[in-house]
């Protein structure tokens, strides 16, 4: 699949998620064979730059290129002055955000929230492909709510603004993440559309996904919430789709390394403190994958551990004894 000039070397993406898909998450999901991770949403307005929690979402240093940024907002102007502030700090591709069903991000008109409104939706993206001189993509959800579909319509809006490639979410933003996702909606965009269409949502297994590129025919799938404790889908993922077998699975002595090499990397990137506090959602996965009844057991006493060395020799410990 191609973006602009950028040519993806597997049918696998990381989508962008908020608290999960940082970089020491991107760097280890490229490892396992993503063609390209998106970071979290960002804003990215004068007064929030030197916020810490801009300062480590943007921070792409030792990134694989192409390095995607999405971006957030509800008006043409400050969207594309967020991208071209997302281009001074390493972006390759620019991402709208279009998907977020989150209350927060909706309430500000922002997120899937814009979907309601098609002459917005064609302004911003106008905007944003103006003002930059690299890739945008768009990410989006099938529509509003189960009465109001028109993701077709605004994937059409967004092929003609320019836009290079569309991901879409199987849900409405009034479903959030309940239910099951469809994709009937993806394949009649796949059948419109003449730039790449990637599909999401609830892509869990190999064979889940080769299943749901075949009845959409998209150009490639995109993973979320399945990755959480379980990076190494994307490998499993990709090897399916490009050899129409399964892979083995990696053997729990082989995960090891990788989990606390990633643990690793929350503590270094974070700094002690908010490392060890950012570690704790992805120990929780982990353990959960791994083994649900010990997991529960084990967690809440790794959860009072406010030391990262600490909480990485307990963690280590907990993963040797499974």
């Amino acid at each position: 699949m191609q973006i602009g000039h950028y040519k993806l070397n597997t049918q696998v993406l990381l989508a962008p998620m908020a608290g999960t898909s940082d970089k020491p998450f991107r760097m280890l999901c490229r490892e396992q064979g993503a063609a390209l991770t998106t970071s979290e949403m960002v804003v990215i307005q004068k007064h929030l730059l030197n916020t810490n929690k801009s300062k480590y979402r943007l921070d792409f240093s030792g990134e694989q290129s192409p390095i995607s940024i999405q971006i957030a907002g509800s008006e043409a102007s400050q969207l594309a002055e967020s991208a071209v502030q997302a281009v001074s700090f390493g972006a390759d591709i620019i991402d709208i955000n279009m998907g977020c069903p989150a209350k927060k991000v909706c309430n500000k008109a922002a997120g899937s929230a814009l979907m309601q409104n098609e002459k917005l939706v064609a302004d911003i993206l106008n905007a944003v492909v103006a003002s930059v001189d690299i890739p945008v993509t768009l990410k989006m959800r099938t529509g509003w709510n189960e009465e109001n579909k028109n993701a077709p319509t605004i994937a059409k809006i967004a092929e003609d603004a320019g836009i290079q490639m569309i991901a879409i979410h199987g849900r409405t933003r009034e479903q959030k993440y309940l239910g099951e996702a469809e994709y009937e909606t993806v394949a009649k965009i796949v059948s419109d559309a003449n730039i790449p269409v990637v599909v999401n949502g609830d892509i869990s297994s190999a064979e889940k996904a080769k299943e749901v590129l075949d009845y959409t025919s998209a150009d490639a799938v995109m993973l979320g919430r399945a990755t959480q404790g379980n990076p190494w889908l994307i490998g499993e993922v990709h090897h399916h789709l490009s050899t129409g077998k399964i892979k083995s699975p990696m053997s729990q002595n082989d995960k090891i390394p990788v989990i606390l090499n990633h643990i690793s990397r929350i503590h270094d990137f974070y700094g002690n403190i908010l490392g060890t506090q950012l570690a704790r959602k992805h120990i929780f996965w982990y353990s959960m994958r791994l083994d649900q009844k010990k997991a529960r057991d084990f967690w809440p006493n790794i959860n009072r551990v406010s030391d990262h060395s600490e909480q990485y020799f307990i963690f280590r410990d907990f993963l040797h004894s499974l």
